[in-house]
This record gives structure tokens, sequence and C-alpha cells, in this order.
């Protein structure tokens, strides 16, 4: 997946503390925005595209897997975001 910016951005993340590029690999910026949803949840949200071959996958039957580099699992939710107006007049 390649990260994409997603409407509303108003946070960039970077490397976590401690992160060691030549030990762990690069860690790009991504941009996330950041809301309360449900009038009290703090929420993080980043938007990523699937490439062509992932694309391909998914239309295959793939499943999307969610990887958390953690110790435990924090609540998480997934889902598709709309087709943006440029590339729906487009298609």
């Amino acid at each position: 997946m390649d990260i994409a910016k997603i409407d509303g951005a108003n946070m960039t993340l970077g490397a976590p503390p401690n992160w060691d590029e030549e030990r762990d690999g690069t860690c790009f910026a991504l941009p996330i925005r950041a809301e309360v949803i449900n009038n009290s949840m703090p929420s993080l949200t980043s938007a990523w595209k699937p490439t062509a071959e992932e694309l391909a996958r998914l239309n295959a039957g793939a499943p999307v897997h969610l990887r958390v580099i953690s110790r435990t699992h924090p609540p998480v939710m997934l889902e598709v975001g709309e087709v943006p107006v440029d590339e729906a007049e487009a298609g």
C-alpha cells in the first residue's frame, strides 16, 4: 500500500522515538487527520492506496491485513474512503 494524503490532514507523524533506520528500515512521514468522533472518541485517520498489484489481489478476493507494531492491539477501524472527485469525473 502507498501512503496517500487524507482530506483534512492536520498532522504528520514521523518515526517513533528510538527508531533506528539502519535496524528498523525507513519510516516514512504519515499525514493524518486528528479528530474527535462520536463526540468523545479521539481518533487518528490515515489514507492508503493499493498498488495495481494489490488492487488485483483484492479484486480476486484477497483479504486486507492490518499489522500493528506493538505487544498489544489497540482498537482500530478499517473502511473504504470516498472516491476523489477528480477521479470520479475522469471515469
